[in-house]
């Protein structure tokens, strides 16, 4: 997620801060540069002027300019622009007090709207809703089938007839009525480009459905598109917020940090990957913090508590304080952060780590190392998983041949599990920052 303007804008605070003070000169040097990585990363042009023009106007002063603490004041700064330009505080959904509410996604064709239909239906669920996905794209049938099979494999209902918008409507309400469903959420169509007919058929829709929400599903690829669009669909449907969608791609990512500014409509969500679970909530300061690479602690403890088995949890905490873990629980939580999504992902979120990203990038580290891992451990005996230190060379060649790996493979992972099971026992006995200095 915008990893090449993330490491550009570390380049220059690292030089800035390397400095005593800060000059003028360094000031100028320092923003000239960090208005070349927002263009390059396809920001809007005036979102940039407006965006320099504020931090030397607040970073100018002689106070800051003449303190020992000059560059972190300047990067502080920068933070809190960034901040206000992505709209300050999340925005979130507005149900409506008489259900089921009803969330209207519109968007040009490929801009995964039905994939994010069914995304945000399994993410309102986890928060205590009870959608109800509504198929009504009259153009595209396999729309219809593509989201009847999103919903078999989320266990979401869907709502799939084809029929007029009025009649359409009816029948999604009275399906709600029977499922308890409190919040309809409509597939509209998508289409090619914005065009006076489409923009008719869309309005046909929206008058009939009344939505309480309009969201537009922007595709993170197509750049400053992406807000000329979002300027045509708001005029004619007025639109609520958008769902930024490909953010995990190699988009350079500017339209997550224009299309606020120049619509004054906030960005609700965000598609980070394939998975149906790949939707964040987009919280303005979270974002500045992973884009200046200092992580994001709030959102990696909530996608900690979504994936987590917390029984599972206690067990391993009462065997990590009885020094009884083995490679079984080892396994449990490499799938533990599997679920969590992508490692490059998570370790972007840990303040301090940032740079470490593009490191295990270069290293390839991805599914395949887990499931080698994995491997290895099944190709065990119950008896050597529960005491690996019984694993001499012998049967080190055995589960290498079992698991189709090396021997050096296997040396290799017993050492990551001895530094991980004295690490998490420290912890558990609260002797971690010790611990974490002699596994240096």
């Amino acid at each position: 997620m915008l990893e090449l303007l993330t490491d550009k804008l570390q380049t220059v605070f690292r030089r800035l801060s390397s400095r005593g003070v800060v000059s003028e000169k360094d000031l100028d040097e320092a923003l000239r540069e960090v208005r070349i990585a927002l263009l390059e990363a396809d920001v809007n042009f005036k979102v940039v002027r407006e965006f320099i023009n504020a931090v030397r106007e607040q970073a100018a002063g002689s106070e800051i300019l003449s303190s020992l603490t000059g560059p972190q004041q300047v990067i502080a700064i920068v933070q809190r622009q960034l901040v206000h330009i992505l709209g300050e505080t999340h925005s979130s959904i507005r149900f409506s007090g008489q259900p089921p509410t009803t969330l209207m996604l519109i968007g040009l064709k490929g801009s995964g709207k039905t994939t994010t239909a069914a995304k945000l239906a399994l993410h309102l669920r986890k928060s205590g809703s009870r959608p109800l996905l509504v198929a009504a794209d009259p153009h595209r049938v396999a729309a219809g089938e593509q989201l009847l099979a999103l919903g078999r494999q989320l266990n979401v209902p869907v709502y799939a007839e084809n029929a007029p918008p009025a009649a359409l409507v009816q029948g999604a309400r009275e399906e709600a009525h029977r499922l308890a469903a409190n919040v309809l959420i409509v597939d509209t169509p998508g289409y090619m480009q914005v065009t006076s007919e489409m923009l008719s058929e869309a309005k046909a829709l929206h008058d009939s459905f009344a939505p309480n929400e309009v969201l537009l599903v922007v595709d993170a690829m197509t750049g400053q598109e992406a807000v000329n669009v979002a300027q045509e669909f708001h005029e004619a449907l007025s639109v609520s917020g958008f769902i930024i969608t490909k953010m995990d791609g190699d988009a350079r990512g500017g339209a997550a940090l224009s299309i606020r500014a120049v619509t004054g409509l906030p960005v609700k969500f965000i598609g980070t990957g394939e998975k149906v679970d790949a939707l964040e909530a987009f919280h303005p300061d979270r974002f500045a913090s992973r884009i200046l690479g200092m992580g994001d602690v709030l959102s990696l403890i909530e996608r900690a508590q979504e994936t987590v088995d917390h029984e599972e949890a206690k067990s391993l905490e009462r065997r990590m304080r009885a020094g009884t873990m083995d490679l079984n629980d080892f396994v449990s939580q490499i799938q533990q952060v599997k679920k969590m999504g992508p490692l490059t992902d998570v370790i972007g979120m840990i303040p301090g780590l940032g740079g470490m990203k593009k490191q295990l990038q270069n290293a390839q580290l991805d599914d395949g190392v887990w499931k080698k891992m994995e491997a290895i451990v099944y190709s065990m005996t119950p008896e050597e998983r529960h005491r690996p230190d019984m694993i001499d060379g012998s049967r080190r060649r055995r589960i290498a041949r079992g698991s189709g790996t090396t021997p050096q493979d296997i040396n290799q992972l017993l050492k990551q599990w001895r530094e991980a099971k004295k690490l998490m026992e420290a912890l558990a006995s609260g002797r971690g920052p010790r611990t974490l200095g002699r596994l240096r």
